[in-house]
């Protein structure tokens, strides 16, 4: 082997050192970053057990407490406030009750419709227990001929004994003590029910 071949030898063995050492230097880098560095466990943490025998206690142990000791003291005044106050509730007059509603028009309770404004204003009509369709078809119960109210405009029908409110998908609405109505609602006895120009009421 000349001296040039065992030179670059040489030169080829240290490159492959250098690269190792690389290598090994990077993978230490890593696991450090991954895992952390190995903590020391501080002599701090020993167990009391391994302490010295004999060595004093920093705090005296609690006394022991006699198991069948008599409860000799009085109630506070916080333990009978709650029994104060139920008994100050307890006392109170009660709270008046809220006002019922509106009578409910029923078989038993409206026997005639009244018409309250419109062109047949005063006039009357029986109840009874079949429905009562309105609007300005001829075949209608309650005939209304305005510009405002549809061919079949509303119904009142029994339900359960109780006269309930369908309007017919009429073009202005029916109205119950001025709200729209949009399903079958109950009416109530004296509440004004609008179709169109006319208002009228179920009453005794």
């Amino acid at each position: 082997m000349n001296p040039s071949e065992l030179t670059l030898l040489v030169l080829r063995l240290a490159f492959l050192l250098v690269l190792w050492l690389f290598i090994f230097g990077i993978v230490y880098a890593l696991r450090s970053d991954l895992f952390g560095h190995r903590v020391r466990k501080l002599a701090t943490d020993a167990t009391p057990a391994a302490a010295a025998p004999g060595a004093p206690f920093a705090t005296p142990p609690p006394a022991p407490v006699p198991a069948a000791a008599p409860f000799a003291q009085a109630p506070s005044a916080s333990a009978s406030a709650p029994t104060e106050q139920f008994s100050r509730q307890s006392a109170a007059p009660a709270a008046p009750a809220a006002p019922a509603g509106p009578e409910k028009a029923t078989t038993q309770t409206a026997t005639r419709l009244v018409i309250t404004s419109g062109p047949k204003s005063g006039t009357e009509f029986p109840l009874g227990s079949e429905p009562v369709t309105i609007g300005r078809s001829s075949d209608s119960s309650l005939v209304i001929r305005d510009d405002y109210t549809s061919t079949h405009h509303a119904r009142l029908m029994l339900w359960h004994d109780d006269w309930m409110l369908q309007d017919l998908d009429s073009t202005n609405g029916t109205f119950l003590n001025g709200k729209r109505v949009t399903v079958p609602t109950s009416v109530p006895l004296n509440t004004t029910v609008k179709i169109g120009a006319t208002s009228f009421e179920l009453r005794r």
